[in-house]
């Protein structure tokens, strides 16, 4: 028992299982005896059920996918923008651009919006393009940070290759950062679905997870509020650990 509460202490996978099972039962009994009385500001285990059901029978599954293509639109588009704007940082003549881009991620999200909506007229297109720009910030940040990061050996070895400045480009900086540029969508991706709900709950006329928080809140449904974070939290996670496997699946040498 000592060595778990031991800073910098090796513990075994059974002993990690065992803490965080341990930490999720406790959660769970805090949860049911903190709101068993008949005031509680948290809602209970039995009105976050029913509000799990209610979502359900309002098209719940639906309002999932929306989420999901918006998601998933907009970090593609996100990411060959940013892609785009950091493989050319290494060229003088066009790295203040990729270097102005990156400091858009000080502006305020609602001042944002305020002006896509005065370019885009459709919902759903307004939803993307206010997270691309969001994402693009950011993303050229992360990877103009991981070009920086590669060590000046890796650059004198392509010059003894005999490796033109183009071709030290692509081998050095495209080709042998692959996996860093995954773990950078993996990490943003956690961003992307983060900031939806709150596109989503601005621009609500074509529905999404946003929608229901917002129908939810106006209405104070706790219940149904804590249900959606649940599923939110559960989706996340679960993309999370999808990117996480395939980066170790495809490029196993990033594992060591």
């Amino acid at each position: 028992m000592i060595k778990f509460l031991t800073p910098f202490e090796k513990i075994s996978k059974s002993n990690k299982t065992i803490i965080l099972v341990s930490w999720i039962v406790l959660i769970i009994a805090i949860w049911f005896i903190g709101t068993s009385g008949t005031k509680h500001l948290f809602p209970s285990p039995a009105q976050v059920f029913s509000g799990f059901t209610a979502l359900y029978n309002e098209g719940l599954v639906e309002h999932i996918f929306n989420s999901l293509k918006l998601c998933f639109l907009s970090i593609f588009l996100a990411v060959v923008i940013s892609m785009l704007l950091a493989y050319t940082w290494p060229i003088p003549v066009l790295k203040p651009i990729s270097e102005f881009i990156t400091k858009f991620r000080f502006l305020p999200f609602t001042g944002l919006s305020f002006y896509v909506a005065l370019l885009v007229h459709d919902a759903r297109n307004m939803q993307v393009w206010i997270l691309v720009i969001f994402l693009t910030t950011f993303l050229t940040t992360s990877l103009i940070a991981v070009i920086k990061d590669i060590p000046e050996e890796e650059f004198d070895h392509a010059k003894t290759l005999k490796c033109s400045r183009w071709e030290v480009l692509w081998q050095v900086i495209i080709l042998g950062r692959i996996d860093y540029v995954i773990d950078v969508i993996r990490q943003n991706l956690a961003i992307a679905w983060m900031m939806l709900v709150t596109v989503e709950s601005i621009v609500v006329a074509s529905g999404g997870l946003g929608f229901l928080i917002k129908n939810s809140d106006k209405f104070m449904n706790h219940g149904r509020i804590i249900a959606l974070q649940i599923i939110i939290l559960i989706i996340g996670l679960g993309l999370d650990s999808g990117i996480n496997f395939l980066r170790k699946a495809i490029f196993r040498y990033s594992k060591i």
